[in-house]
């Protein structure tokens, strides 16, 4: 490893640090409570280093988002090789439900908080592209499983499945993230649920005999 390389390295490991404290104290505290000095507090550096990282918390946020939906988007890749598309569309469903009770505060952040900035046009990079948008990952999916002919009449709009789809393995995550610790209920697994959610929602979409 050369030493340019080594510096690449140690400054990404740097920047992941910074994030991960950051995105800890933006779910404890709310984004517009926390300051540049508090997370280099948090860190452990001086707020000269971190702002070397991120010249404002703006930028950090971007960042964040950034990674942490390009880290969804990517998930996907393990289940883009199912030929059915059904089955392909729950397993996506299932790698969802993973990814949010695996990283809670990414989780929290990127789906149950309301946004703290306004959209950028470079918030819009990677937009549509099912290799590194989730959403048009799963929206292509949904699209391959009308062109088979594997869903209801009704259910042609690939928008409408996708949003559909998404909203149940939502719920799944949410109750899981917010009232896993409330035993006021008797909570089967995340996996249970997970799976239940997605099996119920592609019996109602799915044209006659055609189940994963």
């Amino acid at each position: 490893m050369t030493p340019a390389d080594r510096r690449a390295r140690e400054r990404a490991e740097t920047q992941h640090q910074i994030l991960d404290a950051a995105r800890r104290l933006f779910v404890a505290e709310g984004y517009e409570a926390v300051t540049m000095r508090r997370i280099a507090d948090a860190c452990d550096y001086t707020p000269a280093a971190l702002y070397n990282h991120f010249p404002e918390k703006a930028a950090l946020l971007r960042t964040m988002c950034r990674l942490d939906f390009l880290a969804l988007a990517e998930r996907f890749t393990k289940v883009a090789a199912i030929a059915d598309p059904l089955a392909r569309l729950a397993a996506t469903g299932m790698e969802y439900v993973r990814f949010g009770v695996e990283h809670r505060n990414h989780y929290l952040l990127m789906f149950l908080a309301p946004p703290p900035l306004a959209p950028a046009d470079t918030d819009c990079e990677g937009q549509g592209d099912p290799h590194r948008d989730g959403y048009a990952f799963l929206r292509h999916v949904c699209a391959e499983a009308i062109a088979a002919g594997a869903l209801r009449h009704d259910m042609q709009d690939a928008e409408l499945v996708a949003q559909t789809m998404w909203a149940g393995v939502h719920g799944v995550v949410a109750l899981a993230l917010t009232m896993a610790d409330d035993d006021w209920v008797p909570w089967r697994t995340v996996e249970q649920r997970a799976e239940a959610m997605i099996a119920t929602l592609l019996r109602g979409i799915a044209a006659p005999g055609r189940q994963p």
